[in-house]
């Protein structure tokens, strides 16, 4: 149930970037929760299906493809049944944000791994520069957190998608 009344065409406007990249910045902490508990279980289930030596033998999860796509998946189910039901994480609520379809309605998980895939395109180029190239891991930090502002400011993710982000307005003027 939100606690945020029925929002009418009149009561929305576009979401500013502060906005946008202050939820992105608090949807980090509640995410990193819930990738210590599925890394957790996902641990547990390693020591249990190899016992605890042969787990040890093969480095745990480090660098294992089937960890990468499992923690991929739970970012997306993270983001993708926020946006699904309901339209707001946890950053997006505090922040009065919604994402929707142009006119109000809800997105579905088309929409959800649309905006979700093109929401990663800003860690591409820090990656490519830091595996790729070898660069110093500040650089490739500097370079992501760039790539993400340009990202929320061109609102890539929300055009990919075909979406919109809006703040969410107690009344009809604004503010």
């Amino acid at each position: 149930m939100s606690l945020l009344p029925p929002v009418t065409a009149d009561r929305f406007v576009p979401a500013p970037l502060f906005r946008r990249l202050a939820a992105a910045v608090y949807d980090v902490l509640p995410l990193a929760g819930v990738l210590v508990m599925a890394e957790a279980l996902a641990t547990g289930l390693g020591r249990l299906l190899l016992g605890a030596e042969g787990y040890g033998q093969h480095a745990g999860l480090a660098g294992n493809p089937w960890n990468t796509s499992f923690v991929f998946l739970v970012c997306f189910a993270y983001y993708g049944g926020f946006w699904v039901h309901g339209g707001q994480t946890l950053g997006l609520r505090t922040w009065k944000l919604r994402v929707q379809l142009p006119g109000g309605g809800r997105i579905g998980w088309w929409h959800a791994l649309l905006r979700f895939l093109a929401g990663l395109a800003w860690l591409v180029p820090g990656l490519g520069l830091y595996k790729a190239l070898h660069a110093p891991v500040w650089m490739a930090i500097a370079l992501s957190l760039a790539c993400l502002i340009a990202t929320l400011a061109s609102r890539l993710p929300d055009r990919a998608a075909g979406t919109e982000m809006v703040r969410l307005l107690r009344d009809g003027r604004g503010g």
